[in-house]
Protein backbone atom coordinates (compact mmCIF):
# COMPACT_ATOMS: atom_id res chain seq x y z
CA UNK A 1 0.00 0.00 0.00
CA UNK A 2 1.76 3.40 -1.09
CA UNK A 3 1.59 6.05 1.76
CA UNK A 4 1.96 9.67 1.59
CA UNK A 5 3.04 11.45 4.27
CA UNK A 6 1.71 15.48 4.22
CA UNK A 7 4.13 17.82 6.10
CA UNK A 8 2.27 20.10 8.30
CA UNK A 9 3.60 23.83 7.42
CA UNK A 10 3.71 26.09 10.72
CA UNK A 11 3.61 29.58 10.31
CA UNK A 12 5.62 31.71 13.23
CA UNK A 13 4.48 35.15 13.18
CA UNK A 14 7.84 36.77 14.93
CA UNK A 15 6.93 40.49 16.56
CA UNK A 16 9.29 42.78 17.15
CA UNK A 17 9.65 45.15 19.78
CA UNK A 18 10.46 48.75 18.96
CA UNK A 19 12.49 49.83 21.52
CA UNK A 20 13.59 53.45 22.27
CA UNK A 21 17.38 53.68 23.46
CA UNK A 22 18.19 56.80 25.77
CA UNK A 23 20.84 58.26 25.49
CA UNK A 24 22.71 59.41 28.70
CA UNK A 25 21.47 63.34 30.29
CA UNK A 26 24.64 65.58 29.74
CA UNK A 27 24.97 69.55 30.78
CA UNK A 28 25.18 71.83 28.76
CA UNK A 29 26.24 75.38 29.59
CA UNK A 30 23.69 78.19 29.68
CA UNK A 31 20.66 75.62 28.47
CA UNK A 32 18.21 74.18 30.62
CA UNK A 33 19.03 70.16 31.51
CA UNK A 34 16.32 67.86 28.90
CA UNK A 35 13.86 66.18 30.69
CA UNK A 36 14.45 62.20 30.73
CA UNK A 37 12.12 61.14 27.54
CA UNK A 38 9.37 59.31 28.21
CA UNK A 39 9.77 55.66 26.66
CA UNK A 40 7.00 54.84 23.51
CA UNK A 41 4.66 51.55 23.79
CA UNK A 42 6.29 49.26 21.31
CA UNK A 43 4.56 48.62 17.90
CA UNK A 44 2.44 45.56 17.50
CA UNK A 45 1.93 45.63 13.50
CA UNK A 46 -0.86 43.56 12.65
CA UNK A 47 0.22 40.61 10.70
CA UNK A 48 -1.79 39.25 7.85
CA UNK A 49 -2.38 35.55 7.81
CA UNK A 50 -0.60 33.93 5.42
CA UNK A 51 -2.29 31.29 3.10
CA UNK A 52 -1.17 27.76 4.23
CA UNK A 53 -0.23 26.48 1.15
CA UNK A 54 -1.62 22.30 0.79
CA UNK A 55 0.03 19.43 -0.66
CA UNK A 56 -1.73 18.52 -3.82
CA UNK A 57 -3.64 15.94 -4.68
CA UNK A 58 -1.57 14.40 -7.94
CA UNK A 59 -3.75 12.55 -10.43
CA UNK A 60 -2.21 11.34 -13.35
CA UNK A 61 -3.14 10.89 -17.16
CA UNK A 62 -1.50 8.64 -19.39
CA UNK A 63 -1.91 8.15 -22.85
CA UNK A 64 -0.49 9.19 -26.36
CA UNK A 65 0.53 12.85 -26.41
CA UNK A 66 0.41 12.84 -30.37
CA UNK A 67 -3.16 11.06 -30.94
CA UNK A 68 -6.54 12.49 -30.84
CA UNK A 69 -7.45 10.09 -28.70
CA UNK A 70 -4.76 10.27 -25.73
CA UNK A 71 -5.48 14.25 -26.02
CA UNK A 72 -9.36 13.75 -25.71
CA UNK A 73 -8.57 11.81 -22.15
CA UNK A 74 -6.26 14.57 -21.21
CA UNK A 75 -8.63 17.96 -22.12
CA UNK A 76 -11.45 15.61 -20.46
CA UNK A 77 -9.49 15.61 -17.03
CA UNK A 78 -8.57 19.06 -17.28
CA UNK A 79 -11.32 20.17 -17.57
CA UNK A 80 -13.21 18.35 -14.83
CA UNK A 81 -10.01 19.34 -12.59
CA UNK A 82 -10.16 22.91 -13.50
CA UNK A 83 -13.63 22.69 -12.08
CA UNK A 84 -13.39 20.98 -8.92
CA UNK A 85 -10.00 23.55 -8.90
CA UNK A 86 -12.02 26.49 -9.30
CA UNK A 87 -14.55 25.77 -6.28
CA UNK A 88 -12.07 25.07 -3.74
CA UNK A 89 -10.20 22.05 -4.08
CA UNK A 90 -11.08 18.39 -2.43
CA UNK A 91 -9.79 16.85 0.88
CA UNK A 92 -10.06 19.52 2.88
CA UNK A 93 -9.30 22.03 0.80
CA UNK A 94 -6.34 20.67 -1.48
CA UNK A 95 -5.63 21.54 -5.04
CA UNK A 96 -5.71 18.78 -7.89
CA UNK A 97 -2.75 18.41 -9.75
CA UNK A 98 -2.59 16.96 -12.96
CA UNK A 99 0.78 15.14 -13.83
CA UNK A 100 0.93 13.45 -17.40
CA UNK A 101 3.19 10.46 -19.04
CA UNK A 102 3.17 10.00 -22.46
CA UNK A 103 2.55 6.26 -23.56
CA UNK A 104 3.10 6.82 -27.29
CA UNK A 105 1.77 4.21 -29.66
CA UNK A 106 3.13 1.04 -28.16
CA UNK A 107 2.98 -1.19 -25.08
CA UNK A 108 6.30 -0.83 -23.68
CA UNK A 109 6.38 3.10 -23.77
CA UNK A 110 2.53 2.27 -21.87
CA UNK A 111 4.27 0.52 -19.06
CA UNK A 112 7.09 2.94 -19.14
CA UNK A 113 4.69 6.35 -18.72
CA UNK A 114 2.51 4.36 -15.99
CA UNK A 115 5.85 3.15 -13.98
CA UNK A 116 6.88 6.77 -14.07
CA UNK A 117 3.60 8.41 -12.82
CA UNK A 118 4.09 6.06 -9.78
CA UNK A 119 7.36 5.98 -9.26
CA UNK A 120 8.26 9.34 -10.06
CA UNK A 121 5.27 11.15 -9.61
CA UNK A 122 3.68 9.14 -6.91
CA UNK A 123 0.24 9.96 -8.03
CA UNK A 124 -2.76 9.21 -5.78
CA UNK A 125 -5.11 8.41 -8.75
CA UNK A 126 -4.67 7.44 -12.66
CA UNK A 127 -7.22 8.54 -15.36
CA UNK A 128 -6.24 6.73 -18.53
CA UNK A 129 -6.63 7.08 -22.26
CA UNK A 130 -4.29 3.84 -23.39
CA UNK A 131 -5.36 1.91 -26.13
CA UNK A 132 -6.63 -1.89 -25.52
CA UNK A 133 -2.82 -3.59 -25.73
CA UNK A 134 -1.72 -0.87 -23.91
CA UNK A 135 -4.07 -1.00 -20.82
CA UNK A 136 -3.63 -5.04 -21.31
CA UNK A 137 0.65 -4.08 -21.32
CA UNK A 138 0.32 -1.83 -17.55
CA UNK A 139 -2.55 -3.81 -16.19
CA UNK A 140 0.11 -6.04 -13.79
CA UNK A 141 1.94 -2.95 -13.09
CA UNK A 142 -1.27 -0.91 -11.47
CA UNK A 143 -1.96 -4.64 -9.61
CA UNK A 144 1.84 -4.31 -7.81
CA UNK A 145 1.22 -0.22 -7.56
CA UNK A 146 -2.16 -0.53 -5.98
CA UNK A 147 -3.34 2.78 -7.98
CA UNK A 148 -6.91 3.42 -7.82
CA UNK A 149 -7.37 3.57 -11.95
CA UNK A 150 -10.30 4.76 -14.17
CA UNK A 151 -9.47 3.26 -18.27
CA UNK A 152 -11.56 5.28 -20.24
CA UNK A 153 -10.66 4.35 -23.83
CA UNK A 154 -10.34 0.60 -23.82
CA UNK A 155 -13.28 -1.75 -24.31
CA UNK A 156 -10.67 -5.07 -23.81
CA UNK A 157 -12.87 -7.17 -22.12
CA UNK A 158 -10.01 -9.04 -20.66
CA UNK A 159 -9.41 -6.52 -17.98
CA UNK A 160 -12.62 -7.22 -16.64
CA UNK A 161 -12.44 -10.69 -16.63
CA UNK A 162 -9.71 -10.66 -14.40
CA UNK A 163 -10.99 -8.07 -11.62
CA UNK A 164 -13.50 -10.59 -11.73
CA UNK A 165 -11.51 -13.44 -11.07
CA UNK A 166 -9.19 -12.26 -8.94
CA UNK A 167 -10.79 -9.36 -7.19
CA UNK A 168 -8.33 -8.57 -4.26
CA UNK A 169 -5.42 -8.20 -6.82
CA UNK A 170 -7.21 -5.80 -9.46
CA UNK A 171 -10.16 -4.02 -7.57
CA UNK A 172 -8.57 -0.97 -7.73
CA UNK A 173 -9.64 -1.30 -11.55
CA UNK A 174 -12.50 0.63 -13.31
CA UNK A 175 -13.64 0.68 -16.77
CA UNK A 176 -15.99 3.08 -18.23
CA UNK A 177 -16.48 2.04 -21.46
CA UNK A 178 -18.41 -1.35 -21.98
CA UNK A 179 -16.66 -4.06 -22.28
CA UNK A 180 -16.09 -6.41 -25.97
CA UNK A 181 -18.87 -8.15 -24.97
CA UNK A 182 -21.33 -5.37 -23.97
CA UNK A 183 -20.35 -3.37 -27.08
CA UNK A 184 -20.94 -6.48 -29.42
CA UNK A 185 -24.63 -6.74 -27.81
CA UNK A 186 -25.72 -4.00 -29.72
CA UNK A 187 -23.40 -4.67 -33.10
CA UNK A 188 -25.73 -7.43 -33.22
CA UNK A 189 -28.94 -5.20 -32.55
CA UNK A 190 -27.90 -3.02 -34.93
CA UNK A 191 -26.84 -5.74 -37.46
CA UNK A 192 -29.90 -7.70 -37.05
CA UNK A 193 -32.80 -5.01 -36.68
CA UNK A 194 -31.81 -2.25 -39.29
CA UNK A 195 -29.43 -4.48 -41.64
CA UNK A 196 -31.24 -7.41 -41.73
CA UNK A 197 -34.99 -6.64 -41.00
CA UNK A 198 -34.93 -3.04 -42.19
CA UNK A 199 -32.21 -3.55 -45.07
CA UNK A 200 -32.66 -7.10 -46.48
CA UNK A 201 -28.88 -7.81 -46.13
CA UNK A 202 -27.76 -11.57 -46.08
CA UNK A 203 -24.68 -11.75 -46.67
CA UNK A 204 -20.96 -9.32 -45.98
CA UNK A 205 -17.51 -9.45 -46.01
CA UNK A 206 -15.70 -8.74 -42.67
CA UNK A 207 -12.63 -6.36 -43.01
CA UNK A 208 -10.73 -5.70 -39.43
CA UNK A 209 -7.12 -4.38 -38.35
CA UNK A 210 -4.99 -6.58 -37.22
CA UNK A 211 -4.90 -5.45 -33.27
CA UNK A 212 -6.12 -6.42 -30.21
CA UNK A 213 -9.41 -4.55 -30.74
CA UNK A 214 -9.44 -6.11 -34.32
CA UNK A 215 -8.67 -9.54 -33.29
CA UNK A 216 -11.61 -9.51 -30.11
CA UNK A 217 -14.31 -7.57 -31.86
CA UNK A 218 -13.99 -8.89 -35.18
CA UNK A 219 -13.97 -12.83 -33.28
CA UNK A 220 -17.44 -11.67 -31.85
CA UNK A 221 -18.71 -10.08 -34.77
CA UNK A 222 -17.69 -12.85 -36.94
CA UNK A 223 -18.69 -16.00 -34.37
CA UNK A 224 -21.70 -14.36 -33.22
CA UNK A 225 -22.71 -11.31 -34.40
CA UNK A 226 -23.83 -11.84 -37.83
CA UNK A 227 -25.24 -15.33 -37.23
CA UNK A 228 -27.53 -14.11 -34.16
CA UNK A 229 -28.42 -11.23 -37.16
CA UNK A 230 -28.70 -13.93 -39.84
CA UNK A 231 -25.75 -12.57 -41.75
CA UNK A 232 -23.70 -15.20 -43.87
CA UNK A 233 -20.25 -14.01 -43.55
CA UNK A 234 -18.42 -14.63 -46.89
CA UNK A 235 -14.85 -13.57 -46.02
CA UNK A 236 -12.84 -12.35 -43.48
CA UNK A 237 -10.26 -10.18 -44.65
CA UNK A 238 -7.33 -8.78 -41.93
CA UNK A 239 -5.05 -6.25 -43.14
CA UNK A 240 -1.59 -4.53 -41.63
CA UNK A 241 -2.46 -1.38 -40.29
CA UNK A 242 0.37 0.02 -42.14
CA UNK A 243 -1.39 -0.64 -45.52
CA UNK A 244 -1.43 2.71 -47.55
CA UNK A 245 -2.85 0.69 -50.67
CA UNK A 246 -6.35 -0.78 -50.05
CA UNK A 247 -7.59 -0.80 -53.98
CA UNK A 248 -6.43 -4.78 -54.02
CA UNK A 249 -8.56 -5.35 -50.48
CA UNK A 250 -11.52 -3.26 -52.30
CA UNK A 251 -11.20 -5.33 -55.23
CA UNK A 252 -11.44 -8.46 -53.67
CA UNK A 253 -14.38 -7.89 -52.06
CA UNK A 254 -16.17 -6.24 -54.99
CA UNK A 255 -15.97 -9.62 -56.50
CA UNK A 256 -16.64 -11.52 -53.52
CA UNK A 257 -20.11 -9.03 -53.75
CA UNK A 258 -21.39 -9.56 -50.72
CA UNK A 259 -24.42 -6.87 -49.74
CA UNK A 260 -22.58 -4.94 -47.53
CA UNK A 261 -18.65 -5.04 -45.74
CA UNK A 262 -18.20 -5.01 -41.89
CA UNK A 263 -15.53 -2.46 -41.23
CA UNK A 264 -13.27 -2.74 -37.97
CA UNK A 265 -10.84 -0.12 -38.19
CA UNK A 266 -9.05 2.14 -35.17
CA UNK A 267 -5.21 2.69 -35.75
CA UNK A 268 -4.29 4.53 -39.15
CA UNK A 269 -8.27 3.99 -40.21
CA UNK A 270 -8.64 7.06 -42.41
CA UNK A 271 -6.63 5.66 -45.00
CA UNK A 272 -9.35 2.45 -45.92
CA UNK A 273 -12.17 4.92 -45.56
CA UNK A 274 -10.84 7.98 -48.00
CA UNK A 275 -9.82 5.17 -50.66
CA UNK A 276 -13.03 3.43 -49.94
CA UNK A 277 -14.80 6.96 -50.96
CA UNK A 278 -12.12 7.65 -53.71
CA UNK A 279 -12.13 4.07 -55.23
CA UNK A 280 -16.21 4.41 -55.26
CA UNK A 281 -16.41 0.83 -53.61
CA UNK A 282 -19.78 -0.17 -55.36
CA UNK A 283 -20.67 -2.01 -51.54
CA UNK A 284 -21.68 -0.17 -48.42
CA UNK A 285 -19.85 -0.28 -45.64
CA UNK A 286 -20.77 0.05 -42.16
CA UNK A 287 -18.95 -1.36 -39.14
CA UNK A 288 -16.39 0.73 -36.60
CA UNK A 289 -14.39 3.37 -37.75
CA UNK A 290 -12.70 5.27 -34.74
CA UNK A 291 -11.75 8.52 -37.09
CA UNK A 292 -15.33 8.99 -38.15
CA UNK A 293 -15.74 9.11 -33.93
CA UNK A 294 -13.82 12.21 -34.27
CA UNK A 295 -15.35 15.96 -35.17
CA UNK A 296 -12.00 16.03 -37.85
CA UNK A 297 -13.13 13.26 -39.94
CA UNK A 298 -14.72 14.89 -43.12
CA UNK A 299 -11.03 17.22 -43.06
CA UNK A 300 -9.19 13.95 -42.47
CA UNK A 301 -10.48 12.31 -45.71
CA UNK A 302 -10.19 15.73 -47.28
CA UNK A 303 -14.15 15.30 -48.00
CA UNK A 304 -14.13 11.76 -48.50
CA UNK A 305 -15.89 10.27 -45.94
CA UNK A 306 -19.57 10.33 -47.15
CA UNK A 307 -21.92 7.39 -46.17
CA UNK A 308 -19.78 5.93 -43.87
CA UNK A 309 -21.74 4.71 -40.39
CA UNK A 310 -19.57 3.42 -37.41
CA UNK A 311 -20.55 2.67 -34.01
CA UNK A 312 -19.18 4.73 -31.22
CA UNK A 313 -19.56 4.40 -27.40
CA UNK A 314 -21.75 7.23 -26.08
CA UNK A 315 -21.84 10.12 -25.57
CA UNK A 316 -20.20 11.09 -29.05
CA UNK A 317 -20.52 13.74 -31.89
CA UNK A 318 -23.65 13.72 -33.30
CA UNK A 319 -25.69 13.42 -30.14
CA UNK A 320 -28.58 15.79 -28.79
CA UNK A 321 -27.32 16.46 -24.84
CA UNK A 322 -28.28 16.60 -21.43
CA UNK A 323 -27.80 20.15 -19.94
CA UNK A 324 -24.29 19.66 -18.15
CA UNK A 325 -22.86 17.21 -20.41
CA UNK A 326 -23.83 20.41 -23.36
CA UNK A 327 -22.16 23.12 -20.94
CA UNK A 328 -19.08 20.63 -20.87
CA UNK A 329 -19.01 20.30 -24.63
CA UNK A 330 -19.37 24.48 -24.75
CA UNK A 331 -16.27 24.50 -22.37
CA UNK A 332 -14.06 22.17 -24.61
CA UNK A 333 -14.90 24.12 -27.41
CA UNK A 334 -14.02 27.72 -26.16
CA UNK A 335 -11.41 26.00 -24.77
CA UNK A 336 -9.31 24.35 -27.10
CA UNK A 337 -8.62 25.61 -30.72
CA UNK A 338 -6.20 22.92 -31.93
CA UNK A 339 -7.69 18.95 -32.66
CA UNK A 340 -9.11 17.31 -31.06
CA UNK A 341 -11.49 20.35 -31.42
CA UNK A 342 -14.72 18.06 -29.87
CA UNK A 343 -14.58 15.33 -27.48
CA UNK A 344 -14.19 11.61 -28.79
CA UNK A 345 -16.76 9.51 -25.88
CA UNK A 346 -13.49 9.33 -24.08
CA UNK A 347 -12.77 12.47 -23.43
CA UNK A 348 -16.56 12.60 -21.89
CA UNK A 349 -15.71 9.31 -20.01
CA UNK A 350 -12.21 11.23 -18.32
CA UNK A 351 -14.20 14.14 -18.07
CA UNK A 352 -16.82 12.46 -15.49
CA UNK A 353 -14.08 9.82 -14.46
CA UNK A 354 -12.52 12.27 -12.54
CA UNK A 355 -15.60 13.83 -11.29
CA UNK A 356 -16.27 9.65 -9.98
CA UNK A 357 -13.25 9.35 -8.67
CA UNK A 358 -12.92 12.56 -6.79
CA UNK A 359 -16.16 12.67 -5.37
CA UNK A 360 -15.44 8.71 -4.39
CA UNK A 361 -12.24 10.13 -1.93
CA UNK A 362 -13.95 12.94 -0.53
CA UNK A 363 -16.92 10.50 0.66
CA UNK A 364 -14.15 8.67 2.26
CA UNK A 365 -12.53 11.80 3.17
CA UNK A 366 -15.83 12.82 4.80
CA UNK A 367 -16.71 10.25 6.56
CA UNK A 368 -12.85 10.17 8.33
CA UNK A 369 -12.54 6.39 7.19
CA UNK A 370 -9.00 7.75 5.35
CA UNK A 371 -7.39 10.17 3.30
CA UNK A 372 -9.21 10.08 0.37
CA UNK A 373 -7.62 7.51 -2.15
CA UNK A 374 -6.68 5.51 0.97
CA UNK A 375 -6.99 3.54 2.66
CA UNK A 376 -7.96 1.51 -0.99
CA UNK A 377 -10.36 -1.08 0.35
CA UNK A 378 -12.71 2.35 1.21
CA UNK A 379 -12.11 4.19 -2.41
CA UNK A 380 -13.29 0.89 -3.74
CA UNK A 381 -16.40 0.78 -1.96
CA UNK A 382 -17.24 4.30 -2.45
CA UNK A 383 -16.48 3.93 -6.63
CA UNK A 384 -18.73 0.89 -6.34
CA UNK A 385 -21.91 3.28 -5.28
CA UNK A 386 -21.17 5.85 -8.43
CA UNK A 387 -24.52 6.56 -9.53
CA UNK A 388 -24.81 8.88 -11.80
CA UNK A 389 -27.68 10.13 -13.54
CA UNK A 390 -28.09 13.18 -16.31
CA UNK A 391 -31.61 13.94 -17.73
CA UNK A 392 -32.78 15.57 -20.67
CA UNK A 393 -35.97 16.70 -21.16
CA UNK A 394 -37.30 15.38 -18.28
CA UNK A 395 -36.03 11.41 -19.03
CA UNK A 396 -33.09 9.85 -17.91
CA UNK A 397 -30.29 10.27 -20.82
CA UNK A 398 -26.77 9.11 -19.19
CA UNK A 399 -26.82 6.70 -16.40
CA UNK A 400 -23.50 5.68 -15.34
CA UNK A 401 -22.60 2.76 -12.40
CA UNK A 402 -20.18 0.11 -11.84
CA UNK A 403 -21.04 -3.42 -11.87
CA UNK A 404 -20.27 -5.07 -8.02
CA UNK A 405 -19.11 -8.55 -7.19
CA UNK A 406 -21.82 -11.08 -7.44
CA UNK A 407 -24.07 -8.90 -10.11
CA UNK A 408 -25.12 -10.95 -13.01
CA UNK A 409 -25.45 -9.21 -16.54
CA UNK A 410 -28.92 -10.53 -17.69
CA UNK A 411 -27.46 -10.21 -21.41
CA UNK A 412 -24.42 -12.31 -20.94
CA UNK A 413 -25.42 -14.31 -17.77
CA UNK A 414 -21.83 -13.33 -16.39
CA UNK A 415 -20.11 -11.11 -13.97
CA UNK A 416 -18.18 -7.84 -15.22
CA UNK A 417 -17.20 -6.78 -11.71
CA UNK A 418 -16.33 -2.88 -12.28
CA UNK A 419 -17.13 -2.38 -15.74
CA UNK A 420 -19.86 -0.15 -16.49
CA UNK A 421 -23.64 -0.88 -16.26
CA UNK A 422 -25.53 -2.00 -19.14
CA UNK A 423 -28.92 -1.39 -20.04
CA UNK A 424 -30.11 -1.42 -23.83
CA UNK A 425 -32.98 1.07 -23.14
CA UNK A 426 -30.66 3.64 -21.18
CA UNK A 427 -32.25 3.98 -18.79
CA UNK A 428 -30.72 1.78 -15.34
CA UNK A 429 -27.10 1.79 -16.90
CA UNK A 430 -25.72 2.95 -19.90
CA UNK A 431 -26.23 1.75 -23.98
CA UNK A 432 -22.99 0.23 -25.05
CA UNK A 433 -23.16 1.81 -28.26
CA UNK A 434 -24.73 4.34 -30.85
CA UNK A 435 -24.39 4.41 -34.69
CA UNK A 436 -23.12 7.83 -36.23
CA UNK A 437 -23.88 8.62 -39.71
CA UNK A 438 -22.09 10.86 -41.76
CA UNK A 439 -23.72 12.29 -44.60
CA UNK A 440 -22.33 13.49 -48.24
CA UNK A 441 -22.87 17.72 -46.75
CA UNK A 442 -20.30 16.68 -44.30
CA UNK A 443 -23.11 16.72 -41.24
CA UNK A 444 -23.27 13.89 -38.85
CA UNK A 445 -26.68 12.48 -36.72
CA UNK A 446 -26.89 9.39 -34.51
CA UNK A 447 -29.57 6.64 -36.17
CA UNK A 448 -29.26 4.11 -33.81
CA UNK A 449 -30.78 3.61 -30.93
CA UNK A 450 -34.16 4.63 -30.96
CA UNK A 451 -33.09 6.58 -27.79
CA UNK A 452 -30.83 8.78 -29.19
CA UNK A 453 -31.55 8.42 -32.97
CA UNK A 454 -31.90 12.08 -34.49
CA UNK A 455 -31.18 10.97 -38.09
CA UNK A 456 -31.34 8.02 -40.56
CA UNK A 457 -29.30 5.87 -42.18
CA UNK A 458 -27.94 6.87 -45.30
CA UNK A 459 -25.64 5.23 -48.50
CA UNK A 460 -23.07 7.36 -50.76
CA UNK A 461 -24.87 8.06 -54.54
CA UNK A 462 -22.20 5.61 -56.22
CA UNK A 463 -23.86 2.58 -54.75
CA UNK A 464 -26.22 0.60 -57.09
CA UNK A 465 -29.68 0.37 -56.64
CA UNK A 466 -29.92 -3.41 -56.23
CA UNK A 467 -27.58 -3.17 -53.09
CA UNK A 468 -30.12 -0.67 -51.58
CA UNK A 469 -34.13 -1.47 -50.10
CA UNK A 470 -36.68 -1.00 -52.29
CA UNK A 471 -37.56 2.24 -50.26
CA UNK A 472 -34.14 3.97 -51.00
CA UNK A 473 -33.70 3.25 -55.31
Amino acid sequence: MKKHIIPVLAIIAVLTMNFVACTPNQSIPNEPTPSTPTPTEPTNPTVPPQPVEKDPVKIGFIGSFAADYGKCTQRGAELAIQEINDAGGILGGRPIELVKADAGENVTEAIKAYDYLNEVEDVDFIISGTTDDQSVGWFERMAEYRTPTVDTWTTSFLLIQQVTEEYEKYKMYFMKPANDWLVGSLYADFAKDVLHDELGWDTCVLLREDTGFGAAIGDWIAAEILTYAGVELLDDIVYDVETIDFSPIYHDITETDPDFIYQVASINCVVPTAQYVELQVPVPMTGINVAAYSYEYWEDTGGMGAGISTMVGPPSIGLDYDPRTQAFVDKWLSTYDTRPKFPHFNGFHAYYGVYEAVEAAQRVYDAGLGSGFEPLDEWVREMENTDYILERDGEVWFHNKYYKQGDIEPLTGMEWVHGSVFDPAGIDGNVSMTVLQWYQDGTVKCIYPPKYANGEIAFPAWIPADKLPASMQ
